[in-house]
């Protein structure tokens, strides 16, 4: 008798979990200038709604400093204003063609926020894994309930599901321990 879950979708998926919470702590201010910090900016040019690495170039010239050259003169506003309104408490500094982003010094209290922010995405992709387990779990059982699959089976495979899980919730918690260090200065 053979089983149809298939664990390496259940080991990609929770995989992808962690690979989600990694790109999320990536866009978290720590500080140092990353180009990763705009990843997430739209800016309303030409009508729609782009992504701004596709009208402008982003650069890190100096650690503290980001750069946006932007392609069409037109689209400066857009991009200032899209930057400013972001939350990301950067101030844009206009020169033609060229902004240019002072990354500021992080305060205890905004250092905080992002700590409590790295514990809600850390927790997001934690669920994400063990919704990923109750679902391998759950077919398991309906394997059992069609005879497809032996008790003993079951519970073999249960536990393989389970160390899977544990294994991508120590990652997850290991990618934002160490997150959190990083913006706490420790």
């Amino acid at each position: 008798m053979t089983t149809s879950i298939d664990k390496a979708d259940l080991q990609r998926r929770m995989h992808g979990a962690l690979e989600a919470l990694k790109h999320d702590l990536v866009g978290l201010r720590t500080g140092r200038a990353s180009t990763a910090l705009l990843d997430h900016i739209t800016v309303e040019v030409y009508g729609a709604q782009m992504p701004l690495n596709q009208v402008a170039t982003v650069s890190v010239p100096e650690p503290r400093l980001l750069t946006v050259q932007v392609w069409d003169k037109s689209s400066v506003h857009p991009i200032e204003k899209a930057i400013q309104s972001a939350g990301l408490g950067l101030n844009p500094i206009t020169d033609g063609q060229l902004i240019r982003l002072p990354i500021p010094d992080l305060t205890e209290e905004r250092r905080k926020e992002l700590a409590k922010l790295v514990g809600q995405f850390a927790e997001k992709a934690r669920i994400a894994a063990r919704n990923v387990r109750r679902d391998g779990m759950d077919h398991l059982k309906n394997d059992e309930k069609k005879h497809e699959i032996s008790e003993d089976e079951r519970k073999r495979l249960e536990g393989e599901v389970q160390k899977m899980t544990d294994q991508t919730i120590a990652d997850i918690d290991a990618a934002a321990d160490a997150k959190e260090k990083e913006i706490l200065g420790k």
